[in-house]
């Protein structure tokens, strides 16, 4: 073995005593366990209108967009669904990517670059925070969710082109950052506000149109707004939305967009499908409310530490990695799977199951996975 090789083994073995070890699982296409680890909020990701729609345009179009978004991978597919997220999310203009994270990456760096001054929410995604690091700016991270915080850095520099980046529910724990309070303060000192939507969009907001919809700066002109297409509207992709110039610049520059393959027609309009669902989708959103409580009564009633959950994100606290792993890796010997957090994809260190709630599992499967979970804890 070469020495490389031999410093990336030493790395892995380092990682292995830390509890820190990844494994990929494949699932088969007729997997039963029950799933609070997946994204998909809403259950749109096998909903027969949404595989329909997937179906017509993979017979159309092909299995792939066949280039980038600027040679053959623009399609009217896209454009369709670009105008109508443009007009749920409340922006002048969207645009799609093939994942959120190149959106997040491509809104950053298009907002920021030398001499500006980004300030990231601490917990903020690794995309997020991947955006903040390649874009050149300077870079604050701001205590978590604190507008008061915010504004003492703001005021520390005036004059300054500044870009405040966050989340609106954020990814890990699920609470709720206060975007109204902290757009009060970007507006005051003149700065760009960047929310990363993705785990509020389908679940908060008039027609479940997102966090800022929800907090009344749907439209804003120095607010900008990304997401995943993958989590409620059980596809993949990404977004971002704002202003005429912000979409145009990203266009001409973006090399998250430029240099990367479309996302296939046929994911598009099967997300397509999944917004004209999601906008009508009220009776699911209040079921995921339902669910969102009654999961924390039962895991407080048993004496565990668990976030309040603004949308459909919980966790619940381990007493470390081995422990959250091995609480986890027990759930699903008895089929239900439930997210692992450990560091680094904690933002404080500590570790926990995530559980993503999911409209389509019916009720007694979902009273059995809490079961399970009280049952298999360390």
């Amino acid at each position: 073995m070469t020495g490389w090789q031999e410093a990336l083994q030493r790395q892995a073995r380092a990682r292995a005593k830390a509890g820190l070890t990844r494994t990929l699982r494949p699932r088969a296409a007729t997997d039963t366990v029950v799933d609070l680890a997946g994204n998909d909020y809403l259950g749109l990701a096998v909903h027969p209108e949404v595989v329909g729609a997937g179906v017509e345009a993979l017979r159309a179009y092909g299995l792939g967009a066949t280039g980038s978004r600027l040679v053959r991978g623009s399609t009217e597919a896209h454009a369709a669904l670009e105008a109508d997220l443009s007009d749920w999310l409340g922006f002048p203009q969207a645009l799609v990517y093939s994942s959120g994270f190149l959106a997040n990456l491509g809104a950053v760096r298009a907002l920021a670059g030398p001499g500006t001054l980004l300030v990231s929410d601490r917990y903020n995604h690794a995309s997020l925070i991947d955006g903040c690091r390649s874009s050149g700016a300077d870079v604050v991270v701001a205590p978590h969710a604190d507008p008061s915080a915010l504004a003492e850095i703001l005021a520390a520099h005036p004059g300054r082109d500044v870009v405040f980046v966050t989340e609106s529910v954020f990814s890990v724990d699920g609470d709720l950052a206060p975007l109204a309070n902290l757009h009060a303060v970007t507006s005051a000192h003149g700065a760009v506000m960047l929310v990363d939507d993705a785990h509020a969009l389908g679940l908060l907001g008039p027609a479940g149109a997102g966090g800022v919809a929800a907090a009344g700066l749907a439209g804003a002109s120095d607010v900008v707004v990304t997401a995943t297409l993958s989590k409620s509207l059980g596809g993949a992709g990404g977004v971002v939305a704002g202003p005429e110039p912000l979409i145009r610049h990203l266009i001409d520059t973006g090399r998250t967009f430029i240099y990367d393959t479309a996302l296939p027609p046929a994911v598009v309009a099967g997300v397509h499908a999944a917004l004209r669902i999601t906008r009508r989708a009220d009776d699911r959103r209040a079921l995921l409310k339902d669910r969102a409580a009654a999961t924390v009564d039962r895991l407080r009633a048993a004496g565990f530490e668990i976030s309040a959950p603004a949308a459909a994100v919980l966790s619940v606290f381990a007493p470390g990695p081995e422990a959250a792993l091995a609480w986890a890796s027990d759930c699903r010997d008895r089929d239900i799977a439930v997210g692992c957090f450990r560091p680094p994809s904690t933002p404080d260190g500590s570790s926990r199951l995530r559980l993503t709630l999911n409209a389509g599992i019916p009720a007694e499967e979902f009273d059995r996975a809490l079961d399970v979970i009280v049952e298999c804890a360390p």
